[in-house]
């Protein structure tokens, strides 16, 4: 059986779950959680790293809360079916590859694009850089290390890429997830290049562990170096 096979084979879902997780995402928490809500926060908070943080937090829930009603309780699954499990302890040293892999893309994309005038600022870390304290590099770090890997890569791998994989090639499902994963990050253009290289990344590392768990690691690396980074700059 070959791995396109085994993939048609464990789908259980139909258009009716992928429309509605995409409506989810880029109706509801792009226009409503986004836009709404982080003003918001912004407003009680009065600053954009905490209120960043929360809304990050808000979106984990959203998509999380609505992936399990939409596509693993009626079908009866659990969150293993999304990649939520272990890995052979030997893909260690692959993890450690990808997370390689993925700094010197990214670092390659972003000199390329600043010929264009392109950064990867933000709000958030327009605020982290402008308040450099060992709780605000704390927040930074909980916010894109561990909150946001552990949502994505259960909803953008575990669930949007298993979908399409089941539908279309490999190279296909690997390009088309990560495009919804670069759109996802709207409005945050300057960071949409990068972005796409980290989708094809992690989808090539849970197509080759079956896992989403590497992926958290990969991603949550990544993003806490960036982090540092940011604080150190």
């Amino acid at each position: 059986m070959t791995s396109t096979e085994m993939w048609k084979k464990m789908d259980q879902w139909t258009w009716r779950e992928f429309i509605a997780l995409l409506a989810l995402e880029f109706v509801f928490v792009i226009f409503v959680i986004k836009y709404a809500v982080q003003s918001m926060y912004e407003q009680w908070l009065g600053n954009t790293l905490y209120s960043g943080t929360l809304t990050g937090l808000t979106i984990a829930i959203v998509l999380l809360v609505g992936l399990y009603f939409i596509a693993l309780r009626q079908k009866k699954m659990s969150w293993t079916e999304v990649g939520v499990k272990g890995f052979p302890a030997k893909d260690w040293w692959r993890i450690a590859l990808w997370t390689l892999i993925l700094i010197v893309f990214s670092v390659a994309t972003l000199y390329l694009t600043s010929f264009l005038g392109n950064t990867v600022d933000n709000s958030k870390t327009e605020s982290l850089k402008q308040n450099v304290t060992l709780f605000t590099i704390i927040i930074g770090i909980v916010s894109a290390g561990i909150v946001s890997p552990f949502y994505e890569e259960i909803f953008y791998r575990g669930f949007i890429y298993r979908w399409l994989r089941a539908r279309v090639s490999m190279r296909w499902a690997i390009v088309i997830s990560s495009l919804i994963f670069t759109f996802a990050h709207f409005p945050t253009m300057n960071a949409m290049p990068v972005n796409f290289i980290s989708g094809v990344v992690l989808a090539w590392t849970y197509e080759r562990t079956g896992s989403v768990v590497p992926g958290m690691i990969v991603h949550g690396v990544f993003n806490t170096i960036a982090v540092l980074l940011t604080a150190m700059s």
